[in-house]
C-alpha cells in the first residue's frame, strides 16, 4: 500500500510504522458469538510509538504529528516502550467527541488519545496474539497512564443492542472485532465497522465537508 499526503502525494512511511488494520464497512453489525464491540469516536486515527521516554505519534498515513498534542505527549512519556493503536478526539462534558473542535486546531492542547489496540510492548510483536490478549495486555499497559491516553473498553454479545444505543444517543458508530483474530495491516473482515447514518460524520462523508 502505498502511502499519501494530505494532497495525495506519495510519502515515505517511518521505518517503524506499522500499516493499520482497518475494517470492512458494513451497513449492520456482524451477530452471534465471538464478536467484541467498541465504540467508534470521531477524530482522527493515531499510531503511538513510545520508547526509552521518546515518542512519535503518526497519522494513519504515516505523518508525524508528534508535536501537536501536549497530553498525549505527557501520558505517553509515563508508559513502557510500546506502540499503540488509538483514536485522538476532543471530549466535551459528557465525554462526547466533537470532530469540529479537533479539526479546528484551536483546541490541540485538550485532545486526548483513546487506544484500542497494542501491537508491540517491551520489543515484543504482539500482533500474532488474539485480539483479547492484546485488549488485557492493552489494559494494563495503560493502568497508570494519565488522562491524555485512555483505553477504549469493549463488550461482548449482541452487537445490534449496542449499535441501537450507539444510534440512539448520536455516536459516530462502532466498531465489531473477532476475538480470537490477529492484527492484519490492510482491510480486513475480522473488524467490522457500522456507522451511524444520523452522526455528523455520516453528514460530512455525504457533503464532503472534511
Amino acid at each position: 500500500m502505498v502511502l499519501r499526503s494530505s494532497r495525495g502525494r506519495p510519502v515515505a512511511a517511518p521505518a517503524a510504522f506499522i500499516q493499520p488494520c482497518r475494517p470492512t464497512i458494513a451497513s449492520k453489525p456482524p451477530s452471534g458469538p465471538g464478536w467484541a464491540h467498541e465504540l467508534k469516536h470521531d477524530g482522527y486515527r493515531l499510531q503511538i510509538h513510545i520508547r526509552d521516554g521518546r515518542m512519535r505519534v503518526y497519522t494513519k498515513n504515516g505523518a508525524d504529528w508528534s508535536k501537536r498534542y501536549p497530553l498525549i505527549v505527557e501520558a505517553a512519556r509515563k508508559l513502557e516502550p510500546v506502540i499503540l493503536d488509538a483514536e485522538v478526539v476532543w471530549l466535551d462534558s459528557k465525554g462526547t467527541s466533537v470532530f469540529e473542535a479537533l479539526h479546528s486546531r484551536d483546541n490541540d492542547d485538550r485532545a486526548v488519545a483513546l487506544a484500542f489496540d497494542l501491537l508491540m510492548s517491551d520489543g515484543d510483536d504482539l500482533r500474532k496474539l488474539p485480539f483479547t490478549e492484546r485488549k488485557a495486555r492493552l489494559r494494563k499497559a495503560l493502568h497508570r497512564s494519565p488522562g491524555g491516553i485512555q483505553y477504549v473498553a469493549h463488550i461482548e454479545g449482541d452487537g445490534a443492542e449496542m449499535f441501537e444505543a450507539v444510534c440512539r444517543v448520536g455516536l459516530e458508530g462502532m466498531v465489531s472485532k473477532k476475538l480470537n483474530s490477529t492484527y492484519c495491516s490492510g482491510r480486513t473482515k475480522s473488524w467490522i465497522k457500522v456507522k451511524n447514518p444520523d452522526a455528523p460524520a455520516a453528514t460530512r462523508a455525504a457533503d464532503g465537508t472534511f
